[in-house]
């Protein structure tokens, strides 16, 4: 896309004032926000204000920036009227701007506070344990590496705190008592680091006052992610006096354990002085996607694109649990033969669990710290996530060292945030890229050839950060990174690895992709239920994760139903205008 369209020109043009943009998927919102960005810098002309493009993804934002320096190479006599903007995530702007300069004084600490891994030592002490509650159930301690399972929600001005679990919402009966024991110590995680945040508003008034003094203008983009945390401290702004825009498609609420199900972003707009706008042109995907897209949503949005030459459309197929690899290869197969990229396609489920099996990512052997290094290995060697991978190397490193300084694995992590870590960052970096002289290769035998290199290779690196970072590593290191649990095989067979490569699908879940444009979708529906609330629309979430899948689709849409469930849910899938693969045959 290189020219606005008149929808889109409305958003970019309008006067400097609070916006409520209902947009549809695929219809140029990261084009639209960007020169909306840039429209609203100039407007403030010498005001010394700073306008704030915000988002939810680092995926998101990286784009957002990217395109926006497109612009100012495009416009090199841009002046002060591009300058004074900044791009991040809701979380990244909360946390630059209040959680680490000024939350220690509500968290009662005596340091700035950190974020949490979940290895750190300090976390097995039993004062720092959640317990989450389930109904006509005992009891249970939440494990540190799942506290960031752990969500905190507002309602009516107090926090309650569930674990999530599945789909599923567990109270936590001592959440407000291990917050505030973490908090004195400066801990946070990302939904605690919310909480805080709010907190800190409230009770430092002049931050607020100061935070919407710098900040007059806020744009907020994928606006149905807005969670009940999120939006209580974007009402604080609001009432401090910062103009608040959001962007977004209500249909795509598809994070209601947080409270966001799109109902902001659909009553913003009904605010006295909020202009509502719309974007309703989809420059993704061909008609026949969008048309499914439509019927679902209850909407009326146009297609740009014409239609290839080459097979395209919405399709339906049955699938039993043991032919799941079959249909994955029909899939590749009508991928190809529509002339699509495999590599900018995936297989789409709704839970990580379906996900993993497709991939042959059902979980790796081994226990603790070796766990995550073969688990870091497969992810690699496997499926080419090396973000991945280095997530579960930094948690493991720092998991072997003596006495870590707290929040250390966030800030290797998290090389933006804390460009001091950079060094040591490298040489973890290092370690988990390079089989031939860091984690070694998934191919070797697991509980004698990687083991041993593993072994070997972590001490060097370990005796290296001891080195240059004066970090020391723990005394019984043997002891902790034992071959228990590891089989007398390849973590990935050659054959497995060599056919996984030669495919180039992927398999993730629909959470993952939001937000993306694929060439081609599978939508694996597992039961009957969720192809069900498909059909039925976006009242439920089920629904409106159903709908997401549909338009990421470009090109090629083939949603897979259980074959007990067909003859029941045929005349409602014909009825909303997919055709059944063996009929239309577009393999």
């Amino acid at each position: 896309m290189t020219q606005a369209s008149d929808e889109q020109l409305q958003i970019i043009d309008a006067p400097l004032a609070p916006m409520s943009v209902i947009a549809c998927a695929g219809s140029g919102k990261t084009f639209t926000a960007v020169r909306r960005l840039a429209q609203m810098r100039r407007q403030l002309g010498n005001h010394r204000g700073r306008v704030a493009l915000l988002s939810f993804s680092n995926i998101a934002v990286d784009t957002f920036r990217r395109e926006y320096q497109e612009l100012l190479d495009q416009n090199t006599s841009t002046g002060i009227a591009y300058g004074r903007v900044e791009i991040d995530t809701l979380d990244g702007f909360i946390t630059t701007n209040v959680l680490r300069p000024h939350a220690y004084r509500t968290m009662g600490c005596d340091r700035a506070p950190f974020l949490v891994a979940g290895t750190e030592p300090f976390l097995q002490n039993r004062d720092f344990k959640f317990w989450a509650q389930p109904v006509g159930r005992p009891a249970f301690p939440v494990n540190p590496p799942d506290l960031h399972k752990v969500v905190v929600n507002l309602h009516g001005g107090q926090p309650t705190f569930h674990l999530r679990s599945q789909n599923n919402l567990i109270t936590i009966n001592n959440g407000a008592a291990v917050t505030t024991r973490l908090g004195a110590l400066g801990a946070y995680t990302h939904d605690l680091g919310r909480y805080w945040c709010h907190r800190t508003l409230i009770e430092q008034p002049g931050i607020l006052r100061a935070l919407a003094h710098r900040y007059p203008h806020i744009l907020i983009d994928e606006a149905q992610d807005v969670g009940t945390v999120h939006q209580a401290i974007i009402e604080q702004l609001i009432d401090a006096g910062s103009q608040v825009s959001l962007i977004g498609d209500p249909n795509q609420g598809i994070y209601e354990f947080a409270g966001a199900n799109g109902t902001f972003l659909t009553q913003y707009g009904q605010r006295p002085g909020v202009t509502q706008l719309g974007l309703t042109r989809n420059y993704r995907s061909v008609h026949a996607v969008l048309d499914l897209a439509n019927r679902l949503s209850a909407r009326t949005d146009t297609a740009e694109r014409a239609a290839p030459d080459t097979t395209h459309g919405t399709y339906f197929v049955p699938y039993r649990n043991a032919d799941l690899q079959n249909l994955v290869a029909a899939f590749q197969a009508a991928v190809l033969a529509a002339d699509l990229k495999l590599e900018r396609s995936a297989v789409l489920c709704r839970g990580r669990l379906m996900a993993n099996k497709l991939a042959g990512n059902e979980g790796a052997p081994g226990q603790g710290t070796v766990k995550s290094f073969a688990q870091a290995t497969i992810l690699r060697d496997r499926h080419q996530d090396y973000r991945g991978a280095f997530k579960l190397v930094v948690a493991g490193i720092v998991g072997l060292l003596a006495d870590p300084p707290h929040g250390l694995a966030a800030r290797i992590a998290q090389p933006v945030s804390y460009t001091d870590e950079w060094a040591l960052r490298r040489l973890v970096w290092a370690f988990t890229r390079n089989p031939e002289m860091g984690l070694p290769a998934a191919t070797l035998t697991a509980n004698a050839q990687w083991h041993e290199l593993m072994l070997q290779r972590t001490r060097t690196l370990l005796a290296r950060i001891a080195q240059d970072h004066g970090l020391a590593s723990v005394g019984n290191l043997g002891n902790r990174l034992a071959r228990t649990g590891l089989p007398a095989a390849p973590l990935i067979a050659t054959a497995d690895l060599a056919a996984n490569n030669m495919a180039c699908i992927r398999t993730d879940t629909v959470h993952q992709a939001k937000g993306e444009s694929l060439d081609a979708v599978l939508y694996l529906a597992a039961k009957k239920e969720h192809a069900s609330a498909l059909l039925a629309g976006v009242d439920t979430e089920v629904g409106r994760i159903g709908y997401v899948a549909v338009t990421r689709a470009r090109n090629l849409l083939w949603l897979c139903i259980p074959a007990n469930s067909l003859e029941e849910l045929r005349p409602a899938l014909l009825a909303r205008g997919l055709q059944e693969v063996g009929a239309a045959a577009p393999a």
